[in-house]
């Protein structure tokens, strides 16, 4: 089976390379499956989970943004903040999306809604990781 080689990368550092069969990921335009063979793109990403295929196997990661460059036979991920599921604190996620939900609720005029949304996607976005 063709593999491509997959590289996560913050700016914290490398995250993982590794091989695998297909990468599952949600860009800001929509879901993307990129298989060896995939024609050249860049694209944002969305707040999500990224599925890492390996027959069977998957993995995850709680990507909170930043862009994907695909090339025939290696994808690049320079995410913002990438975590595996096993490192995700799912307690201080649910702390943060409460947190971020009571803000939102506020009727206060000093509230950065736009970064509560964001606070708010990010740790929905590490539970669902966690959690899966």
């Amino acid at each position: 089976m063709k593999t491509l080689t997959v590289s996560v990368v913050t700016p914290d550092g490398p995250v993982m390379e590794d091989s695998f069969e297909m990468v599952s990921c949600k860009a800001e335009n929509g879901e993307l499956g990129i298989l060896p063979g995939h024609i050249p793109l860049v694209a944002p990403l969305a707040i999500n989970v990224v599925r890492l295929i390996n027959g069977s196997d998957e993995q995850k990661l709680a990507i909170n943004g930043g862009f994907l460059e695909v090339r025939p036979d290696k994808v690049t991920i320079l995410a913002q903040s990438a975590e595996k599921p096993s490192d995700i604190d799912v307690e201080r996620a649910r702390a943060a999306k409460e947190r971020a939900e009571r803000r939102l609720q506020s009727k206060q005029d000093d509230v950065d809604f736009l970064r509560a949304e964001l606070a708010l996607k990010r740790a929905a976005n590490r539970i669902n990781a966690a959690q899966r």
